[in-house]
């Protein structure tokens, strides 16, 4: 599914779960335009690795100088 595909389909869900309001198509498409490029951003960063310095299960306050 290209980009405007995508758009499409989310501010047609986000027109639905708003109840199917008229008169507000750019509000919506301006709603799924954030929250795709939101989506896309999130996947090109990556997952993000743990603190090494934090362990598991430890207190990160711990951890910092004079804590």
């Amino acid at each position: 599914m290209n980009r405007e595909e995508r758009i499409r389909q989310r501010a047609h869900e986000i027109w639905d779960r708003d109840g199917r309001p008229e008169g507000r198509q750019q509000e919506h498409w301006d709603q799924a335009v954030q929250e795709i490029e939101s989506e896309v951003s999130e996947a090109e960063r990556g997952p993000v690795a743990p603190d090494p310095a934090v362990g598991v299960g430890s207190d990160p306050a711990a951890n910092r100088p004079g804590g």
